[in-house]
């Protein structure tokens, strides 16, 4: 069963893939930092992640009704002073995932809500959905910033002109109006969070800048940064210096600060201020060593708490959706700028878990914040809730982190069922179109065969990450094995062959994880890259799960026969636990697919 589950996924995407990629239109204006990973062009993607990939696009994103997202825009004032930004994330989630898909539907839908959108900006560039007597407070400047962003994004995927001038437009007027010259206004007081939100629009001014080469986009993006330190500004740079402590910075609220830093390491990228990215080196560590979630998520009430206090019910409002997806985009441009496998631990770590448990397979319904404890708070609403909007961006970036070429070597960092293409330079110098096809049943088990199939016979290297999580991780090809070391990358160097078989073998040995500071005599279960949880609704006989006690030394068992008709993903495993004082057999699912049917759930279990 588990074979036609893993056959069945696979093929989901291969039905929509593509011979060859869309034409990407790229920014004129080229970083001085180059990219030490560059994505491969995925074909396929099938498996979990494909499955979840087809979940966001049929029942999430082509459920979008264009009118009610355009609401706020036609007839001003929105209804909710955020509602301005549901466009623009959109647009980004559906312009990436054209990019891999093709799909006609998901371009259609674009193409009517892009012109829809354009025709409602306002003369002098407008594109908010304030009143003109309360511009530029609160969320205006933020929803600006969705703008230029979703319109950038569906530009590069289609070349619209109108969208670019509409994303200039829309930035010409912001740089009328802000600035530290006389008669300009403060930006920082512009918006939310000690000036955090509407700071965060120096993102896709770096941008606008590389796609137009306007200078005047550059010179705001540097005001930007000087606002960040003036009396009414957050202090990013110089409380990270001083601290090394991102609850130090602004006050503290998680998902506008991680917006800042993707603005900061685009502006390193493409000037080279070599400040930058020590700093922000500095905040992903502080955030991965004292405030993640065991699920790749962080944030309580939204913000930053202190070292260790991650406490998980829906009381506490963890892990909000808009905070996963950002801390995802942060680990993806650091990936980008450093090529170190560490980044891909985290993207792994936050895919696999907390953004797909904030998207519920089942109905592609939406949970704002998703706690590890009670039953998930799925919504299907659109235009209201910022998490809403933002899970889809999550997932849509899912192509850009499976793999690609790390310092010209092709670098696999995503265990699944995928075909992938790439051109790299051989030993020799000379250039190689390389296709890299992948057969597994991961997550199921840690066993994959790739048929590598270079344009000639040449000498390559090909690299493989060796998840932390992992146990006896080798690589066979040709009789001859290699060992990966956790946390490393494993290299293979040899001249290969078209139809070379590359055999990937090792173990996802179950971990327990301890509560730590909010749950102390609780622990969690890990396998592989998956947190696990207790659903009620698996487990019928256990009246409350406070009545569960967990052992420290559990076995896993396959229990797939138990999950109801209706629960898509495959995945279920038994393991011994103490009911009420006696052993049963109790049902465990990955977090991800946990509480899809309302049911009460828990990821720390008692011990």
């Amino acid at each position: 069963m588990k074979n036609l589950y893993a056959l069945f996924f696979t093929l989901i995407f291969c039905s929509q893939a593509i011979a060859t990629p869309i034409k990407i239109y790229e920014p004129v204006v080229a970083n001085k930092i180059k990219d030490k990973y560059t994505p491969a062009y995925y074909q396929q993607i099938g498996g979990l992640l494909g499955y979840r990939m087809n979940v966001n696009l049929e029942k999430r994103l082509l459920q979008i009704d264009s009118g009610i997202l355009l609401s706020g825009f036609k007839h001003r004032p929105g209804s909710q002073t955020w509602i301005g930004e549901h466009v623009g994330k959109f647009l980004f989630s559906a312009s990436k995932t054209y990019a891999y898909t093709r799909d006609a539907r998901i371009k259609h839908l674009m193409d009517d809500m892009v012109r829809k959108y354009i025709a409602c900006q306002m003369p002098d560039g407008y594109l908010g959905t304030y009143l003109l007597k309360d511009r530029w407070t609160e969320w205006d400047v933020w929803a600006h910033k969705y703008a230029i962003i979703g319109l950038l994004n569906y530009y590069s995927v289609t070349g619209y002109k109108p969208a670019l001038l509409a994303a200039e437009r829309a930035a010409d007027l912001i740089c009328r109006t802000f600035g530290d010259e006389k008669g300009k206004r403060d930006l920082m007081t512009a918006g939310e969070h000690n000036g955090l939100a509407p700071g965060s629009i120096l993102e896709p001014m770096v941008d606008l800048y590389r796609y137009t080469g306007n200078k005047r986009y550059l010179e705001f993006c540097k005001y930007i940064l000087r606002a960040f330190e003036q009396p009414t500004g957050p202090k990013i740079i110089s409380q990270l210096q001083k601290y090394a402590d991102v609850t130090k910075v602004g006050d503290a609220k998680a998902y506008e600060m991680l917006s800042c830093f993707l603005g900061i390491l685009k502006y390193y990228m493409l000037t080279g201020d070599g400040k930058y990215l020590p700093l922000l080196q500095t905040a992903w560590t502080d955030i991965t060593k004292n405030r993640l979630y065991i699920t790749g998520t962080a944030s309580d009430n939204e913000i930053f708490r202190e070292p260790h206090v991650l406490r998980a019910e829906n009381s506490d409002k963890m892990g909000e959706g808009c905070v996963t997806v950002t801390w995802i985009q942060f680990n993806l441009q650091l990936l980008q700028i450093t090529g170190e496998p560490k980044y891909a631990e985290e993207l792994e770590r936050s895919v696999y878990n907390h953004l797909f448990a904030a998207e519920n397979p089942e109905t592609g319904c939406v949970s704002y914040y998703t706690a590890l404890q009670g039953a998930k708070p799925y919504r299907c609403d659109q235009g209201f809730s910022c998490c809403l909007s933002s899970v889809p961006r999550g997932i849509s970036l899912i192509p850009e982190m499976m793999g690609g070429k790390i310092d010209n070597t092709f670098t696999v960092l995503f265990y699944e069922n995928s075909a992938a293409s790439v051109t790299i330079n051989a030993a020799d110098k000379s250039s190689v179109n390389l296709k890299l096809q992948a057969t597994t049943k991961f997550p199921l088990d840690g066993k994959l065969d790739y048929i590598v199939n270079p344009s000639k016979p040449s000498a390559f290297s090909i690299n493989f990450r060796v998840p932390e999580w992992s146990e006896n991780f080798t690589a066979t090809v040709g009789g001859k094995q290699w060992h990966g070391k956790k946390g490393k990358l494993m290299t293979i160097n040899r001249k290969w062959n078209t139809g070379d078989h590359i055999s990937v073998n090792f173990d996802m040995p179950l971990q327990v994880l301890p509560g730590g500071l909010s749950y102390p005599n609780s622990i969690a279960f890990k396998r592989g890259p998956q947190i696990m949880a207790v659903d009620q609704l698996l487990n019928p006989s256990i009246g409350s799960l406070k009545d569960v006690d967990a052992l420290n030394n559990g076995k896993l068992t396959d229990a797939t026969a138990s999950l109801p008709q209706g629960w898509d993903w495959k995945q279920a495993y038994h393991v011994e636990m103490k009911v009420n004082d006696r052993l049963q057999k109790v049902v465990l699912v990955p977090f991800s697919e946990a509480g899809q049917k309302a049911s009460e759930i828990e990821v720390w279990v008692n011990k």
